[in-house]
């Protein structure tokens, strides 16, 4: 085990508390106090750590993604496990607001083709975020929300195609959840180097 922390960069008492929970299989036992592991233990602890540190999935999220790996769940069925497990904020809305907000929802999905439900975590987000805008009665940008959705696919879309070249399900997920978590930090801060721009050329004078 000692061995098995060196090479994963996760202390022994972590390992053992991973094995203990069950994110972590056990090694191949050699003798009643010893434990043989490998490049897959290695690779495992990896896994748990971008889902726990970067993704900030609970205990319980991490599990549930690694059962349907090891259960050979399809790509796009672990892929939406993560996802769901992602934390995201879910401010609380009235019946009517929360209506109106899945009405454009569905249009923008009626458009564009994607399945929306309106019991998904995400959608439940953007419920949200859309009650928020109308608040501030920010009707300019939810004109535009068609706009917003064309730029969100065609992100999804290059997202995607780099993960559908890694080598294993593993490796997919690991990087869907950094891609996902980084990756909105990298697009917030190339979008607001984007506003300092625009605002430059539209604003200066």
């Amino acid at each position: 085990m000692a061995e098995l922390s060196s090479a994963s960069g996760v202390p022994v008492a972590t390992i053992k508390y991973y094995l203990r929970e069950g994110l972590l299989p056990p090694g191949e036992r050699t003798s009643p106090n010893q434990a043989r592991y490998g490049e897959e233990h290695v690779r495992r602890l990896k896994m748990v750590r971008a889902l726990l540190d970067v993704g900030g999935l609970s205990i319980a999220g991490v599990r549930e993604v690694l059962a349907a790996i090891d259960d050979r769940t399809s790509t796009h069925s672990v892929l939406g496990i993560a996802q769901h497990g992602l934390p995201a904020p879910k401010p609380r809305v009235d019946d009517e607001s929360r209506a109106w907000a899945m009405s454009l929802i569905e249009k923008i999905g009626e458009e564009r083709g994607w399945d929306v439900k309106s019991d998904d975590v995400v959608v439940e987000s953007l419920v949200g975020t859309l009650c928020v805008y109308a608040e501030l009665n920010r009707t300019d940008l939810l004109a535009r929300i068609s706009d917003y959705a064309e730029l969100a696919e065609g992100l999804a879309e290059v997202d995607l195609g780099m993960l559908s070249a890694l080598p294993t399900t593993e490796s997919i997920v690991e990087g869907a959840v950094i891609g996902t978590v980084l990756g909105d930090a990298l697009f917030t801060a190339l979008r607001r180097l984007g506003h300092q721009n625009a605002s430059a050329r539209r604003f200066r004078r």
